[in-house]
């Protein structure tokens, strides 16, 4: 893509690079949840610091939406302790049996196969899944291992993709709204930028609705300017979705590629994803967006 990049050139460009933006939101299996939604955010990502990142969005749900939270991490039995560059082992599991909904932020994990199977009941139970950046490649078992084949097959099934490239660390992602009448785009920036260098996912496979896209830009290029009457210079790359919907065994699914650390920084990225956690959950967002408010500021 060349410079000084229009918005008119910019969607224009979507549908050369086969992007689909439909008008239509996923629905899937209607979800009964209790008055107080009990989520459980399981983590081990040993790159984006989803153990630091989560437990954040958990105290927004606590305290600002009287949600029920639990945070279960990586944990090297070896020391009792945290570890997400443990492999593994994930404490806590069995949150999942009565959760509501699960968020999964979690990277080529190999874990036993008493914990792999409480990812994979969840999952194929109906029940609605949040998934972040690196749960593309949640899984990484070795080569002829019995369970390799959700090495890839569970990206794809379950969020719509697996791991292809990315732009590199080098690069922030613009994002743009493609989909603004969505429930999930309600109180998000019509562009914004971030951290995370853009993930190459194109094609999407299944259902998948693409809600907003970003294309990769100088990292030194910063957030947008509004004074700027050539915001879109420096794009690298072809633009790729960035969130999207669908639905995995009738239930709700919401993925973002969004999850470096410093993305949570960004309002529109801290509400994006608690905005997908109401609709998939079957609850209503607010007009504005869900509350998505830092606690302590």
């Amino acid at each position: 893509m060349g410079n000084n990049l229009s918005r008119r050139e910019f969607i224009g460009a979507l549908g050369a690079a086969g992007i689909t933006v439909g008008l239509a939101s996923v629905m899937g299996r209607p979800t009964t949840v209790s008055k107080t939604p009990n989520v459980v955010f399981v983590t081990g990502d040993d790159e984006y610091r989803s153990e630091v990142s989560m437990p954040m969005i958990a105290k927004i749900l606590e305290k600002k939406h009287r949600f029920k939270c639990t945070v279960v991490y990586a944990v090297d039995p070896a020391t009792g302790k945290q570890n997400p560059k443990y492999q593994q082992n994930i404490e806590g599991l069995n949150a999942l049996k009565e959760a509501d909904l699960a968020v999964f932020f979690l990277r080529y994990r190999a874990l036993p196969d008493e914990q792999l199977k409480l990812i994979l009941d969840y999952v194929n139970s109906g029940r609605p899944i949040v998934g972040l950046r690196t749960s593309t490649h949640t899984f990484r078992y070795p080569k002829g291992h019995k369970n390799a084949k959700y090495n890839t097959g569970f990206g794809i099934k379950v969020f719509g993709q697996k791991w292809i490239t990315h732009e590199g660390g080098k690069y922030g992602t613009r994002v743009l709204s493609a989909l603004k009448d969505h429930p999930i785009m309600r109180g998000i920036a019509q562009e914004f930028w971030v951290r995370s260098w853009l993930y190459n996912v194109i094609p999407l496979h299944g259902d998948c609705v693409t809600l907003a896209l970003g294309y990769a830009t100088d990292i030194d290029r910063g957030p947008v300017n509004p004074k700027d009457k050539h915001p879109h210079r420096n794009v690298i790359g072809t633009p790729n979705p960035i969130a999207w919907t669908k639905t995995y065994k009738g239930a709700k699914v919401f993925y973002t590629s969004l999850g470096h650390l410093k993305d949570f920084e960004v309002e529109s990225a801290r509400r994006l994803l608690i905005n997908g956690i109401y609709w998939a959950l079957g609850r209503e967002i607010p007009n504005g967006g869900a509350n998505a408010d830092i606690q302590g500021r």
